[in-house]
């Protein structure tokens, strides 16, 4: 343990700075993979245990694109898409299917989806970890504010994601479609039964979810090497996140991953060696006093 650094990087205007910056970033990424994993079960009702492998394809199809075009941001868009059409299609033809059963069962298929994922990875872009790299266009000298160094990245990728999350809240909160999304969620079949096509929903949903992650996975491509397997770290981060915000909450999960990211930011100088630890140690603290998590949604009835 390094209370000394710690001690002294809150001393300095510069080390908060930077290491703020950086738990910005964090938190914000892994609001935006877990946020897509908050909705599907908040719409759902179902934990998507698969949610990873969609981070992980994102990132691979930014690879791709921006390996071929040069544009970042069409990389992102081609990632999101990408991911959203693979999440309908793991909707249409697993999750649907397996509606109604066991969780273990639920868990079985989604594990077996996750190696396949990984497998077919391996096979089209090889076992070795990739990198995207900064973007060109990124590539600028840093800012400079209160003594600490900002990346133009750091910058853009905040920007990005907080529009990103603003544009989910406006979705749900203030249009027809999160209006009758709603409805579905709390009452599936009086939904139904008022003509609302339900399986529709759960299609647009879980594929609005897949999308959040593979956006998520293109955004961190330039900062986090892609290989796989990476989905089932990104898979844990992201439960943790939605164990602390509340399962089924946005908001919740944009405190926790935000509350996480500062963690780990500040925690890698404090505690180096147990920064993983210090994530963990703070759901653990979280479900004995709260085990609902901060911000709870109502508990859902058919």
């Amino acid at each position: 343990m390094e209370f000394d650094a710690l001690q002294q990087c809150f001393s300095s205007a510069s080390c908060v700075v930077t290491q703020a910056t950086s738990g910005l970033v964090i938190g914000l990424l892994m609001f935006l993979t877990a946020s897509g994993l908050t909705l599907v079960f908040g719409v759902l009702g179902i934990a998507n245990f698969a949610h990873g492998a969609f981070y992980m394809l994102g990132a691979y199809m930014a690879y791709t694109v921006y390996a071929n075009t040069g544009s970042y941001l069409l990389a992102v868009a081609a990632a999101a898409v990408f991911a959203a059409a693979c999440g309908a299609v793991f909707e249409r033809w697993i999750v649907r299917r397996l509606k109604g059963a066991d969780v273990m069962m639920q868990l079985v298929a989604c594990f077996a989806l996750v190696l396949i994922i990984d497998d077919a990875a391996k096979l089209i872009w090889g076992p070795a970890a990739v990198s995207l790299g900064i973007p060109a266009s990124m590539r600028v000298p840093p800012v400079q504010f209160q003594g600490g160094v900002i990346p133009v990245f750091y910058l853009a990728l905040m920007a990005l994601s907080a529009c990103i999350g603003l544009a989910i809240w406006l979705l749900l909160a203030h249009t027809p479609f999160g209006r009758t999304m709603r409805a579905v969620a709390e009452l599936p079949l009086m939904a139904s039964a008022l003509g609302k096509n339900v399986n529709l929903y759960a299609g647009v949903v879980l594929a609005l979810g897949c999308g959040l992650a593979g956006v998520a996975g293109a955004l961190a491509a330039p900062m986090r090497a892609v290989l796989p397997g990476t989905g089932l770290s990104v898979l844990l981060e992201s439960f943790v996140v939605v164990v602390i915000g509340g399962m089924g909450s946005i908001p919740g999960a944009l405190v926790a991953a935000l509350l996480l990211g500062f963690t780990r930011s500040f925690g890698s100088i404090g505690f180096p060696l147990f920064t993983e630890g210090l994530m963990f140690l703070f759901m653990v603290a979280v479900l004995v006093l709260r085990p609902q998590g901060l911000f709870a949604r109502a508990v859902r009835t058919h």
